[in-house]
């Protein structure tokens, strides 16, 4: 995995989502969605809530489709 670079809105697997540091995380996360990250250990089935009630996703490098 290390010689993958990530970028942001890029899918990962779910071993990916486990050998990643928060740091790392956060900068798959687009810029205006980054201060609702709320750490790894947060992370139910690799995605988080946003203010609004949407998810994003780290397995779909997006939004959680309603």
């Amino acid at each position: 995995m290390a010689s993958r670079r990530l970028r942001v809105g890029q899918p990962i697997t779910p071993e990916e989502f486990d050998e990643l540091s928060d740091e790392q995380l956060v900068r798959l996360v687009p810029r205006a969605y980054r201060e609702f990250f709320p750490g790894k250990d947060f992370c139910s089935d690799g995605y988080f809530y946003l203010h609004d009630g949407t998810a994003w996703s780290f397995y779909k490098g997006g939004f959680v489709d309603d």
